[in-house]
This record gives C-alpha cells, structure tokens and sequence, in this order.
C-alpha cells in the first residue's frame, strides 16, 4: 500500500492546483457550449454525478477528460500504473513531463485544470477485492477502462456493480473504432454475456474479444498478426480508438446519468469502426453460449493457435 493514502484511496476536493484558476472558474460558464444539446438543468444534473473509472490508460484517461468536459464533476479513478513512453501513441496523460508519474496523480491533476472544483477520489493501487466496495460507492455509473488483458480486475469489478446495482459501460478500442456494450441493473451480467469464469488467460482473450466483437468489423486490415500475442497479454492500439471510445462511451453515459434517450443493454451492443466506415448494432442472446459465438470462439481459438505454433518454428 503506497504511502500518504489511506486504504489505497486519497479522497481530492475542490482543492485547486492554483487559487488563480479557481478565482475564475464558473461552472456555468465553462459548460455553457454544451446547453442547447443539453438543457441547463440536465448541463447541472451532471455536475452532481459521481462516475467510476478503473484504469487511466488508453481508453481510462480519454473517458476521464470527455467526461470532465461533459460537466460531470465527481468521480472515482483508480489506476496503480505509471506513466511509460510506449503509452506516448495513445494515452491522455503520457507525455515527457509525467513520465514515471502515477496516472491517478497525473490525471486528476489534469481534470482540475478544467474544473477546479471536481472532486476526484483516488485508488492509486488500482481495484482490489479489499476496495472495490468503496471505489464503487455512491458512484451513479461505471466506465471500464482496463487494459484489455486485465481479467481478474475486470471481473471483479463489473461483478460487484452488478451486485450494488451500478450501470457499467465498456467501449474497447478494437483496430481503428470501438466496440460498445452497457450492463445495466437487472439485465443480463458481463459473467452470464462473457463466460469468463474457470478459463485461462488466453482463452478468456478470445473469449472477451469475440464477445465485444460480433460484428468482427475490423477484420481485414490488421498488418502485422505477430504483434497480437495472447499469451504474454500484448496487443496493438492506436490512439484514433481511444477517442472513438471515449465518444461513444461518454454519450451512454450521459443517456444513463440522465435517463434519456435508448441505451442497449447486453446481449445488445454496437461497433464502429472507421478504417472501413462501418457501423454494425449487434445481438447475441446468450452472449458467448449463443451457437454463433461459439462457432467464432472455436474458429478464433484455432486461428491463433496454428499462428502461434507457426511462429514458434520460424
């Protein structure tokens, strides 16, 4: 447990990284481009939600900032990472002055840039068994921003929001779009959609893959297969899908935080993608029970098996 943090968790208010900025800060004021999208009670209906946000990478840091601009003013990060130069291609956050840097730190300090009176509670050593209550706690929806490969902690906390009644969004960056699923209250669960349960590393990566990605839009155009290895959990990811998923993901958001317009629960879901300027909405009922899920497991399982062992021998 890192020092200066008690239980893992450093709760930041409205303290502000100047009292310059905060002098001149009004809410209203540095929202008011959204309004007309928005009414000005829903543009204030936003600044009293909290939003959960476990991983600040890719994906994690781009929700955070689309979200602080949104106007949601009060969030859970949580994020034991620090700031590397192989995150500089697409990470909200990564440049040559936070290297090394706690991302938690880092983007909380970049959310108060924008709004000074967020108040931010930071999970520096990431989402835990031990905090996961507490990280979820009067938090009105849940954006995932794990690493694709991170399963033990994504199971952990989409689990616990399906038991407290959190709404959960996952958009992954998947080639050059996102893929987008939302599980809501009473609805089918990310265990029941994904079966992840009792499976290896590996197979729980075909696994989450094929389940995110029915529609398989980005087939095609990925240049270098070797550069997907599911064994050592490593993958290809460009920032353009980041700040897909962060659109995309930030408007389920809202929808949920306000209770307006359609949002599609698992086993629907929606992927776009814009190397091929496709959109595709998606249903498997069942999730990965569905017959057509399992015929895709199996011929993705044996894809990446004949790969690997032909890349062994070369």
């Amino acid at each position: 447990m890192s020092q200066g943090y008690d239980l893992a968790m450093m709760s930041i208010g409205p303290c502000l990284p100047s009292q310059a900025a905060g002098s001149t800060f009004n809410y209203d004021a540095a929202f008011a481009r959204n309004v007309g999208w928005l009414t000005q009670v829903e543009q204030r209906t936003l600044r009293t939600k909290r939003v959960a946000i476990a991983g600040l990478g890719g994906v994690g840091g781009a929700h955070l900032m689309t979200l602080t601009r949104l106007g949601v003013a009060r969030f859970a990060i949580a994020d034991f990472d620090r700031f590397d130069i192989a995150n500089f291609n697409r990470q909200v956050g990564a440049t040559t002055a936070s290297l090394g840097r706690p991302k938690t730190v880092v983007l909380a300090e970049q959310v108060r840039l924008v709004n000074p009176e967020a108040d931010i509670r930071i999970f520096e050593d990431g989402v835990t068994g031990e905090n996961v209550a507490d990280f979820l706690r009067e938090v009105d929806c849940y954006v995932d921003g794990l690493d694709f490969f991170a399963f033990s902690a994504r199971e952990l906390v989409f689990g616990a929001c399906a038991r407290l009644g959190v709404p959960a969004v996952t958009a992954a960056p998947i080639g050059m779009g996102a893929a987008v699923l939302n599980f809501l209250p009473g609805r089918m669960t990310f265990e029941e959609y994904f079966r992840l349960a009792d499976c290896s590393d590996t197979e729980k990566a075909v696994r989450f893959l094929a389940g995110l990605t029915p529609a398989m839009l980005h087939r095609g155009y990925l240049q270098d297969p070797s550069r997907v290895d599911l064994n050592a959990g490593f993958g290809p990811s460009t920032a353009m899908a980041c700040q897909l998923c962060a659109g995309a993901a930030a408007t389920e958001t809202m929808k949920i935080l306000l209770g307006r317009g359609r949002v599609l629960a698992a086993p629907w879901g929606f992927q776009f993608d814009a190397y091929t300027c496709r959109f595709k909405k998606t249903w498997r009922p069942g999730g990965n029970a569905n017959p057509i899920q399992r015929v895709m497991i199996g011929v993705a399982r044996r894809l990446y098996s004949r790969r690997t062992q032909s890349h062994s021998a070369t």
